[in-house]
């Protein structure tokens, strides 16, 4: 497992992380995600790399 972290700043709250793995992203109260959980290091890089601002790393 690897630890992940949004950039809250650079979130733009569409969703894609959330879709893509809800059992560790969810949106905070302003739309934005946020980590709840470590995130499976086979599939997170792709999720990484699909956020469209940048705003997931390891």
């Amino acid at each position: 497992m690897v630890k992940v972290t949004v950039n809250a700043d650079a979130c733009i709250g569409c969703g894609l992380c959330i879709s893509s793995m809800p059992d560790v992203f969810a949106f905070d109260d302003n739309g934005k995600s946020v980590v709840i959980a470590d995130a499976d290091e086979a599939t997170i890089d792709d999720v990484i790399a699909s956020c469209p601002v940048g705003a997931i790393s390891r």
